[in-house]
């Protein structure tokens, strides 16, 4: 019994040290803060974006180990839901022009002279699917 949940916790431990390994060295490597950080003209912030980045996922990873519940009021998903869409947001938009992807994506469909039309369809793309979305699982079920 001792020795099953010795192998669970080692399992555990070395699964979340290569997760989190990886997603450090993925968010490092393409420079991805240092560029939001540029972006925003915040470049000053760069050690407390980097700050909140590891408290965030280590706070994500200690609460996704139990059942936690918060009892808040409903109008504070307001602005908690807002900061996560625009952190979420920022850090796409960060990683899309850290690696070109526009730019790439409009030449290959031959539309390098409509690539603000393109960045415009993404855009409402993203805002029409996140309010389906959140419409869809609030009010269907």
């Amino acid at each position: 019994m001792m020795i099953d949940q010795a192998f669970a916790i080692l399992t555990g431990l070395g699964g979340g040290i290569a997760v989190g390994s990886g997603l450090v060295a993925f968010i490092t490597v393409l420079g991805i803060i240092p560029r939001l950080a540029q972006l925003t003209f915040t470049a000053s912030w760069v050690t407390r974006y980097e700050s909140a980045v590891i408290l965030g996922a280590l706070s994500g990873a200690w609460m996704s180990l139990g059942s936690p519940v918060i009892s808040l009021p409903v109008v504070s998903a307001i602005p908690v839901g807002l900061s996560a869409g625009m952190f979420i947001g920022l850090l796409a938009a960060a990683l899309t022009e850290v690696l070109n992807v526009f730019p790439i994506l409009a030449k290959r469909v031959g539309a390098s002279d409509r690539i603000k039309w393109l960045l415009f369809a993404i855009v409402l793309g993203k805002i029409s699917g996140s309010l389906f979305h959140w419409l869809y699982f609030q009010f269907m079920r």
